[in-house]
């Protein structure tokens, strides 16, 4: 016989609520008093209250914080572009333009669709011929559409994020992401647009086609990676890395096997139809230390500015721990899915094909630094690498704190964007030239077109389509004085190169040829002046040029202190030519 006191389980029915569908047991006890007790129905369904915990978390001030955070880089981007020339562009620009269009302007669809350095450039020709048609051929609109591309790449990325992640380590990979991509030695793509646009858009697509594949959305990806394919090479092997991503996600056969024939049939094509020979200088020699260093170098470039071996030792680096990673979680995926690690495996294949191909095909020893991987542009390829580590790393080390995650972010970002500031500095002065362009344009000089690369034919149609420099906007930046203006010669106080005195100035050759490029340096007090004219015996003025140039080597030798150098051309005309620099409205006579 069971004694009164006797505890025993005592399973009870619940009414179905959601996520319970057994039942319901708890202790209960057999005596009379105690059963009769009033007690709460324990049977009930329990309320569940959502709390706005990802509402609450987005609006945190840390979280907050790291979004300003990232904001930084963009605005210095976008400043930076916006301040730019308005007619910045690079030879490149003006054989593209010059294919694509006739001499009334019209657009020549079928030259859209050929190669330019044997490359596909569907995307920025259109973009081109729209800067031009649309917004007067200025430079800044492309510059700063480059700079909303990489913002989309951002964002992009910022989707593949695993979700487990808490708000604070999600903000700051956020951020290391946006000053890694808009790192400063990436200032060539918002200083002058030909680079931008023609590299951007290729990158751009493939990060959301690697995005879009993460989550299994195969037909967006695709068409993602069509749009890539049709902008630059860069896009090429992107049919390989969705055909990786989506087998790592155990998707059927079918749908990992079409996008990988898809990438062999789009290849193929390219590989035949492309024109033969090397492009842009490029090495045609075995060469395997050169192109490895090539890779190397492109890889970690964030971490050097000129100096070759530095950047291969950091990729050398970026590389083996990406591969240690890389391997670890293939073989998790033995015993389980790695859906949450595959748009970031992914991104580190990507990563691996895009110096691979910048070996292959831009090895050269013809630049700065004598290796082609640190080449301002290409830094995206090191900003991809170093994302997909930092990311893999967070996500397979959970137990590592934030505290080192939130330093680590930081010293990063402020790290690389400050080594990137000599890279800036040295596109600046290299591309300071570029300005003189919209000068011989806008006065037909022969001489000076050529020596800047540009295509005489493309004139015919950026006049029709009054792009810059032939439309109102275009000045010679002196305040007043215009092209076909008329100044008095006998106010201009000469310069000399030597003496007493605050200005000085100096010809590099003496200006007959007023169809070629005349060069010289000027220092007014101490200064460089507002800008450079060119006249003719009577006053009137035929051309302008641009000052504060860098020095070059034979005028370091003889300029004054202070001392910057000038570039001038001018139309046809006859006679001897007089330069002036001008300064506050003065008129300084160089020759």
């Amino acid at each position: 016989m069971q004694e009164p006191n006797d505890r025993r389980l005592r399973c009870l029915p619940v009414p179905p609520s959601p996520g319970r569908s057994h039942p319901f047991c708890r202790r209960s006890m057999t005596q009379p008093a105690l059963a009769d007790a009033h007690e709460p129905d324990v049977t009930a369904p329990i309320p569940r209250i959502a709390a706005p915990v990802r509402a609450r978390a987005s609006w945190r001030p840390g979280v907050v914080a790291w979004w300003l955070f990232s904001a930084v880089p963009v605005g210095l981007a976008l400043l930076a572009a916006v301040r730019a020339p308005r007619m910045h562009v690079l030879l490149d620009y003006w054989h593209v333009f010059a294919k694509i269009t006739d001499d009334n302007g019209n657009l020549l669809l079928g030259q859209v669709f050929t190669y330019h350095l044997d490359q596909p450039f569907v995307v920025p020709s259109l973009l081109f011929y729209a800067d031009a048609a649309w917004f007067g051929g200025d430079n800044r609109v492309l510059t700063v559409l480059t700079i909303a591309l990489l913002a989309v790449a951002v964002l992009s990325l910022r989707s593949m994020l695993p979700r487990q992640l808490s708000p604070t380590a999600r903000g700051a990979l956020t951020a290391a992401m946006t000053w890694l991509l808009f790192s400063s030695h990436a200032t060539e793509l918002w200083l002058q647009s030909t680079n931008g646009i023609s590299w951007v858009p290729a990158v751009t697509f493939c990060t959301v086609a690697i995005a879009c594949a993460h989550r299994g959305r195969i037909a967006i990806a695709s068409g993602a990676a069509v749009l890539g394919c049709l902008s630059f090479g860069a896009a090429l092997p992107i049919w390989f890395v969705i055909a990786f991503i989506l087998w790592l996600r155990k998707e059927s056969r079918l749908r990992v096997v079409i996008p990988a024939v898809a990438g062999v049939v789009i290849i193929a094509a390219w590989w035949l139809t492309k024109p033969a020979g090397a492009q842009s200088g490029a090495t045609a020699a075995f060469d395997p230390d050169g192109r490895l260093s090539v890779i190397a170098a492109a890889v970690g470039g964030l971490w050097s500015v000129d100096v070759a071996v530095v950047a291969v030792i950091a990729g050398g680096l970026t590389i083996t721990l990406l591969a240690v990673l890389f391997s670890r979680t293939l073989d998790n995926r033995r015993h389980r899915t790695v859906d949450g690690d595959a748009g970031w495996l992914g991104l580190t294949l990507y990563a691996f094909a895009l110096p691979l191909m910048l070996a292959l095909g831009r090895t050269t020893t013809n630049v700065p630094g004598g290796n082609v991987g640190l080449i301002s542009r290409y830094v995206l390829v090191a900003a991809l690498a170093t994302i997909a580590l930092v990311v893999l790393a967070a996500a397979h080390r959970p137990q590592w704190s934030r505290r080192y995650l939130v330093v680590g972010v930081v010293a990063l970002s402020l790290i690389t964007h400050a080594i990137g500031g000599g890279k800036a500095d040295q596109v600046r002065r290299s591309y300071a030239p570029l300005n003189l362009a919209a000068i011989a344009l806008r006065v037909d000089a022969p001489a000076a077109l050529e020596g800047l690369h540009i295509q005489r034919a493309a004139a015919s149609a950026a006049r029709a389509l009054q792009a810059y420099p032939f439309n109102n906007a275009f000045t010679l930046g002196c305040h007043g004085p215009e092209l076909g203006s008329h100044l008095d010669l006998a106010t201009a106080q000469p310069l000399t190169d030597k003496g007493p005195g605050t200005a000085h100035g100096a010809l590099d050759a003496p200006a007959t040829d007023p169809g070629a490029i005349t060069t010289g340096w000027v220092s007014i007090n101490g200064t460089p002046p507002d800008c450079v004219l060119i006249t003719d015996q009577t006053g009137t003025v035929t051309g302008g040029g641009i000052s504060g140039l860098p020095l070059t080597a034979g005028q370091t030798a003889t300029a004054a202190p202070g001392a910057t150098g000038w570039q001038a051309t001018a139309g046809p005309t006859s006679g001897l030519l007089a330069v002036l620099a001008v300064q506050d409205g003065h008129l300084h006579r160089i020759s």
